[in-house]
């Protein structure tokens, strides 16, 4: 643990510094990749349980480049954008991989998305090339390209469209040849040994500052930002990420159960596993926890990557299967983590280790961490230890520091933060305050010891009768509840107080949760004003992709009901 450079032990202000003691790594992606396939050739990077596939580090590194070498046939070159919309799989990988290799700027893209959504994505970045899948279940990505670009079914390999008039050529992977696109596999067998040569001596031209990846933040409100990150922050926080949760090539296989194409999947596994030699195991293309449960025993995984939503699906499918589980440590990141959740995580799963992360898309991934030597408080009643290199500060709502221990809004500064939002300054410039903070929206307890504990987002806070209530504190105690699954605590609209407290709950199957029950559960464990007068029980929540509750949804089904 790092001291704080800085007179907050004197000012008794939130301001904490980590300055780290080594140099960040200046490194592009691509150099990360090269060599772990030079150090890690014959260790498979990546297994596909679902599909039964394997591929070494060596192996990736050629796919990679001779997927490079094919888009540089197609005129895609470097600074261009391209496109990734795919579930989990091997070619996910190998994509993101190729693009870095030949300076491509990857939009990476949910595979839930509908044609909308994928139109205003594709325009926003002026995405030149997309390579996507063709089918997967539900999920029929050509046919919501057609929908969106109509003129593919007359096209020929280059397309031309109105509709996304940036975009010029789209790869398919798939087993046949689709009208309007090309086929993934047929680009790989477009080059020579030349061609792949000249992508691994042109690696000297990709700087570790060019940006490499545009993020659509998820977010619970408004419309999607573009977040732009570079190599340097993808390399460096993957690196700080693996090395506290002290991780090495011996003993590791991550089950990944995240999305790829969402940071915590693409910092926390893409980026991390090669500069550890670490196997990334993808259980299934699309999240399903009974999957998940299996290739955790198949694979042997001894780490688990997962929201705190898929740790509580994946503890009941083994309280159900009782599965023979080896993982040692658990990384629990994307939302709020209740601390019965993590005592049910040990109990079910017998994990030593559980480590809480904070972060978000605007922080490339991973600002706060839990360390592996921490306390029990540090780990359950905290979000773990400020990262290296890393400033933190929490601030009022006119932007003043506040004294340690009293909440207020997080700011971070640091090498982690992003680029800004691509082709949106003013929406950038509304992200930070001067001097680079970046604004995270979250209410935060900054501790003098560089641990932090989050109360709830800044706009989630409910104000009753001029009292300040943060839903965290009481969705922590009704998360204790023997008869509910999962909460989440919202405002509700009073006349009189202005806003009252509403539980929103998934509760047990033959539960029999009632309010009056609920506010006896609640009566000496939180004040009285803070105890819910209304009582909802969901099916299900409304989530982002990571996993956080969607909080304005969620409101809006309740106030529609």
């Amino acid at each position: 643990m790092q001291d704080s450079h800085n007179l907050s032990h004197i000012t008794n202000l939130s301001y904490f510094h980590n300055p780290g003691s080594k140099p960040l790594n200046y490194l592009t992606i691509g150099n990360v990749f090269e060599t772990a396939a030079e150090k890690y050739g014959q260790t498979e990077a990546i297994v596909s349980v679902y599909d039964n596939r394997r591929i070494t580090y060596e192996e990736l590194l050629h796919d990679a480049d001779k997927l490079a070498a094919g888009l540089q046939c197609l005129g895609i070159g470097k600074g261009e954008r391209i496109g990734l919309w795919a579930p989990n799989i091997i070619e996910w990988v190998t994509v993101f991989y190729a693009a870095s290799r030949l300076g491509l700027i990857t939009v990476t893209l949910n595979p839930t998305y509908e044609a909308t959504e994928l139109n205003y994505c594709l325009n926003k970045c002026g995405v030149k090339a997309l390579v996507c899948s063709d089918v997967y279940k539900t999920l029929d990505f050509y046919g919501k390209l057609c929908t969106l670009l109509p003129e593919l079914a007359t096209s020929g390999d280059i397309v031309a469209s109105n509709t996304v008039p940036t975009l010029t050529t789209i790869i398919v992977i798939s087993q046949t040849k689709l009208r309007g696109t090309y086929n993934y596999y047929d680009v790989l067998g477009m080059v020579d040994d030349i061609s792949i040569k000249k992508i691994r001596e042109n690696q000297t031209n990709i700087s570790p500052d060019d940006i490499c990846n545009i993020q659509f933040s998820s977010g619970t409100t408004g419309f999607p930002k573009a977040t732009c990150l570079t190599h340097f922050q993808i390399v460096n926080n993957a690196f700080e990420c693996g090395k506290r949760f002290q991780m090495n090539s011996d003993e590791f296989k991550i089950c990944l159960q995240v999305p790829l194409f969402h940071v915590f999947g693409l910092v926390s596994c893409v980026a991390l596993s090669p500069q550890f030699g670490i196997t990334m195991v993808l259980p299934s293309p699309t999240y399903n926890s009974t999957a998940n449960l299996n290739a955790l025993e198949q694979e042997k995984c001894s780490i688990a990557f997962g929201t705190p939503t898929m740790y509580l699906d994946l503890i009941n499918v083994q309280r159900q299967l009782n599965k023979k589980i080896f993982v040692t440590k658990a990384v629990v990141s994307g939302a709020l983590c209740p601390p019965s959740t993590i005592k049910s995580m040990k109990e079910i799963f017998q994990i030593k280790h559980v480590l809480i992360g904070y972060g978000a898309t605007e922080l490339t991934c991973c600002a706060f961490q839990a360390l592996v030597d921490d306390n029990e408080y540090q780990k359950t009643e905290t979000v773990g230890y400020i990262g290296d290199y890393i400033e933190a500060k929490v601030v009022d709502n006119n932007g003043k520091i506040v004294p340690f221990g009293t909440p207020g809004e997080l700011c971070v500064r640091g090498y982690l933060t992003m680029a800004g939002y691509w082709d949106d300054p003013e929406r950038t410039n509304e992200a930070f305050y001067n001097g680079k903070w970046y604004r995270t929206g979250d209410q935060f307890i900054l501790q003098e010891d560089g641990y932090a504990r989050i109360v709830g987002r800044v706009k989630d806070m409910i104000i009753r009768g001029g009292e300040n209530i943060f839903p965290k504190e009481i969705e922590e105690v009704l998360s204790s509840h023997p008869d509910i699954l999962e909460v989440s605590i919202i405002g509700m609209k009073s006349e009189r107080l202005g806003e009252e407290v509403c539980a929103c709950v998934r509760v047990k199957p033959g539960s029999n949760l009632t309010l009056d029950s609920l506010k006896v559960f609640c009566k000496g464990k939180i004040a009285n004003y803070k105890i819910p007068s209304h009582l909802k029980v969901m099916d299900t929540f409304p989530k982002t992709t990571s996993g956080k509750t969607q909080k304005f949804l969620l409101k809006q089904q309740i106030d529609t009901n």
